[in-house]
């Protein structure tokens, strides 16, 4: 069977942290590897991680880092299993059988290199799931479909594909969508994590907003399709922040379920 490691970077936030490790701990089918990548300035961290008791799957870096995609990075290097998930602090797996469910996909199917899943999330102030299947031609559109708690990749496609750009403070799990686009992936119509709000992808969605579309035009250079959603997200953001949005939200939501 595969061996799956599950990625956590965390950085001052202990709380959050034990919540992502009870979703892990209460996975019916365990992971091989727990890596938890602490980057903390403040001892509290490591202190738990080494005093209070830890499943043996659980494994620790406690150093500072250059960011994000410096942290991701020494999670792929460090990990041992076939297949990786970055599960940041904060973020937890949806349910009991996320693991499970991950394993039995890449079993049925030994050519797929990655998948992804459904997510829940907070949008316009009510949870929602979201996530449909990842499709190459709406790449212009950003992480729209795949979310980055959902991901599962194989460490082989990390080998041919590079690592994380340790460039870039926000967008590097795009930039990474960018180049693995071609890589055959599959996707689980059930949600595989609830995502943390406070996260840097929703506190600084802009400037994420603006790496994201200049990693795009890298790989796969300008394009007008890419300028008017950019420019349409960018209204829907304002909207959304303000309780007339948030309301008209509520009501598609409401509607689509009717």
């Amino acid at each position: 069977m595969n061996r799956i490691s599950i990625i956590t970077i965390c950085f001052n936030n202990l709380e959050e942290l034990q919540k992502t490790c009870v979703s892990v701990d209460a996975q019916l089918m365990q992971p091989d590897e727990h890596i938890i990548i602490d980057g903390s300035t403040k001892p509290d961290i490591k202190s738990w991680l080494e005093n209070d008791p830890q499943p043996t799957y659980r494994k620790w870096i406690s150093e500072r880092d250059k960011g994000i995609a410096d942290a991701f990075n020494k999670g792929v290097k460090k990990a041992t299993g076939d297949i990786l998930s970055h599960l940041n602090s904060g973020d937890e797996l949806y349910d009991e059988t996320v693991l499970q469910r991950v394993s039995g996909t890449f079993e049925k199917d030994t050519s797929l290199m990655w998948i992804n899943g459904q997510l829940k999330l907070l949008r316009g102030g009510i949870w929602v799931i979201a996530g449909v299947p990842f499709e190459k031609k709406k790449l212009y559109r950003g992480m729209r479909s795949v979310f980055h708690p959902t991901m599962y990749v194989r460490k082989e496609v990390f080998d041919r594909r590079g690592m994380f750009d340790v460039e870039l403070k926000s967008a590097m799990d795009y930039d990474f969508l960018c180049r693995i686009a071609d890589e055959k992936n599959a996707f689980l119509n059930y949600p595989l994590a609830i995502f943390d709000p406070t996260g840097i992808s929703n506190t600084g969605w802009m400037f994420s907003r603006k790496e994201a579309d200049a990693s795009y035009r890298k790989y796969y250079g300008p394009s007008i399709k890419q300028t008017v959603w950019t420019m349409r997200m960018i209204l829907l953001h304002k909207l959304m922040k303000n309780p007339l949005g948030k309301l008209l939200y509520r009501i598609k939501v409401k509607l689509s379920k009717a």
